[in-house]
This record gives structure tokens, C-alpha cells and sequence, in this order.
């Protein structure tokens, strides 16, 4: 199951109290206070891993807490620290923070509202705790309690035998929403049954699932392209966008997060309008769905993949797409029959990784 978003409620462990203890040792009358100090709660950590692709484990386990620190004791001995719970999550994960859920004072369970962002236009009014970007990058979530102090710190020359110690102070906690947001150089955006899917399938090693049935791509699929000269990027299929998708409509909406932070956009259309579509229009409503859904999407890297160029009406529809967008570079290619795909793979290497650089001379 693929989850790129998920709640879940952070604890830090508690610091360990101070020990009350006085020296017990032979020929050594009076000793005089030896408690010891309790130890620090453990940290609840985040770790971007690029071997982890989504949040499924925090889905099956949205509670997380870090264990607390030990109690001090007698002979001024430090309780031992509680064990810090670090919790592996992909690469591209934003934190952001969420309220409390409240319960219905009757037993019917009744859908709740978070406090996160929405997928609508007010998704940028909350600030995002952390944004994990790179691979080993860690942030700490939830910070441990101090341990207690013992009583050997109450000590003075008015008070030989303190009974006085503190307790460990409790670690931080709250309720936050993880957010995956998918990391590739490329994505491929469309409407449903585009190509996207094969186009991964031709261009990559990635093996999506293709079928003639709308929404069969149910979530984001990352596939790594080689190039000559020890290059590679990778691309993202982006599941199938409608009209209306920044409003939520459709399956889409879920996904449109995951495009933010492709370098280029790739829009494939169906330039035969297999689907009684008009091709021009799709562009232009797909156009219209990333500016409304993040106007900073419009100014990024993009061009235009004419897919199923093998069917009927497909030339004199490409022809009102050249028409249309006379300054944007438009690749016809049939997926089905594997035509194109070379000019594609060139595009993608001279956007993504630059001109081919010669390796002669290190050999």
C-alpha cells in the first residue's frame, strides 16, 4: 500500500528523577549526600532514507514515542539515558504541524478535521516544521526531558542532609502531519490513459501497470533513466489530472504535491484524441490546473510530449498543437510502438543533466 500522507502523535521520553540516597560506607560516619542525577529522556529523530518510498509504516504505526531516561542513584550514579527513536522516512518528506483531535462526546465515530494544510489554495498559510530534502538529513521532532537533579545538589552548610531532589521534566510532544512530496528531475503529467505509464515503461526499468481503464496508475511511480556518459535522472508518473484537480476533484488532487519539485514538467497528451478529447484543450486545462494549484509552477522547465502518434488524426492534430504553442518544444511519439522514444530520452538528458560532457578524457 502506498501512503504519502499520514498523522501521526510524537513523544519524547520523560528525564528520569533525582535520588534521595546518603553514603553507607564502613569507618566513614556521616557521609553525607551521594544521590545521583536521572537521565535525559531519548529524542524522537526523523531520517530521510532513500531506501523507504512512502509513510506505510507510520501508517500502521502513528504512534511514536522515545523511551525515558532511568532514575539516579545512591554512590552519585547518573540514571541511564533513554534510547533515542529514530524513524526512517523517504526523502522529500515536509512536517507540518497538526492540532489534537477531539473526540465526539457520543460513540458514533464522526469524521474529524485537521488543522493541516488543504490541498486548495490556503495549504500555504501553515509553516512546515522541517523539509527533509536530502538523503541522511535528520531533524529532531521531539526533544527528551532533562533528568532530575539528586539530592547531592541540595547540599550546604545549613542543610548537611537534604531530602530534596527534582523530578525529570517531561519530553516534548504533539501531533504532526507527514507529507510525502515525490524527488525526481522529470514528471510526467497528464490526463488519464496519455501514456504516461508506458512512456515510463520505455524510457526506464520502472513497471507500472498499464491498462486501458481510467486511474490506473493509483500512485506516484519513480523510474531512473541511464544516460550515455555515466549520466541518470529520474522521472515521476504522476497519476492521471482532470479538470477541476486543484479543487479536489478527481484522484489527481492527491498528487499534485509531487510534482512541485520536478526541475522539468513533461505534459504528455493524447494528440490523437483516442477519447473523443481535443488535444489543445487538454494542454491548456492541464496548463491552467498547476497555475491555480501553484502559480510558481507555471515559470518552471516544460515541454510537450504528443503521445500516439500511431492512430488515426493524430498528424493533423499535431499540426493545431504546433499551431497552438509555436515557441514549445513538442516530441511525437507513439509509446505503443516504441517511436520517438530516443528523441524523448535526448530531451530529458539536455534539460536534466546538461550537454553531454566527453569522457575520453578521463579514460
Amino acid at each position: 500500500m502506498f501512503v504519502d500522507r499520514v498523522r501521526v502523535f510524537a513523544q519524547a521520553g520523560s528525564g528520569g528523577r533525582g535520588c534521595v540516597s546518603f553514603r553507607r560506607e564502613k569507618f566513614v560516619p556521616k557521609g553525607g549526600p551521594d544521590g545521583g542525577d536521572g537521565g535525559r529522556g531519548g529524542n524522537v529523530i526523523l531520517r530521510a532514507d532513500r531506501h523507504v518510498d512512502n509513510l506505510a509504516n507510520l501508517f500502521y504505526e502513528p504512534l511514536i514515542k522515545a523511551k525515558r531516561g532511568g532514575h539516579g542513584m545512591g554512590k552519585k550514579m547518573s540514571g541511564r539515558a533513554g534510547a533515542d527513536k529514530i524513524v526512517k522516512v523517504p526523502v522529500g518528506t515536509v512536517v507540518w504541524p497538526a492540532e489534537e483531535e477531539k473526540r465526539p462526546a457520543s460513540n458514533i465515530q464522526r469524521p474529524t478535521t485537521s488543522s493541516a494544510p488543504s490541498e486548495n489554495g490556503n495549504r500555504q498559510s501553515a509553516i512546515p516544521v522541517t523539509d527533509l530534502a536530502r538523503e541522511g538529513q535528520e531533524f529532531v521532532l521531539c526533544r527528551g526531558g532533562a533528568g532530575g537533579k539528586g539530592n547531592v545538589h541540595f547540599k550546604s552548610s545549613r542543610n548537611r542532609a537534604p531530602r530534596q531532589y527534582t523530578e525529570g521534566e517531561e519530553g516534548e510532544q504533539g501531533h504532526f502531519l507527514l507529507e510525502l512530496r515525490t524527488i525526481a528531475d522529470a514528471g510526467l503529467v497528464g490526463y488519464p490513459n496519455a501514456g504516461k505509464s508506458t512512456l515510463l515503461r520505455k524510457i526506464s526499468a520502472a513497471q507500472p501497470k498499464v491498462a486501458a481503464y481510467p486511474f490506473t496508475t493509483l500512485h506516484p511511480i519513480v523510474g531512473v533513466i541511464e544516460f550515455p556518459g555515466y549520466r541518470r535522472a529520474t522521472v515521476a508518473d504522476i497519476p492521471g489530472l482532470i479538470e477541476g484537480a486543484h479543487r479536489g476533484l478527481g484522484l489527481g488532487h492527491e498528487f499534485l504535491r509531487h510534482i512541485t519539485r520536478c526541475r522539468v514538467l513533461v505534459f504528455v497528451v493524447d494528440v490523437a484524441g483516442s477519447e473523443a478529447r481535443n488535444p489543445v484543450e487538454d494542454l491548456q486545462n492541464l496548463r491552467r490546473e498547476i497555475d491555480l494549484y501553484d502559480p510558481t509552477l507555471s515559470s518552471r522547465a516544460w515541454f510537450v510530449v504528443a503521445n500516439k502518434m500511431d492512430l488515426p488524426g493524430a498528424k493533423k492534430n499535431l499540426k493545431a498543437l504546433q499551431e497552438r504553442f509555436p515557441k514549445i518544444q513538442i516530441l511525437p511519439t507513439s509509446a505503443a510502438k516504441g517511436e520517438g522514444i530516443d528523441d524523448l530520452n535526448q530531451a530529458l538528458a539536455t534539460r536534466i543533466t546538461g550537454p553531454e560532457e566527453s569522457v575520453s578524457a578521463a579514460i
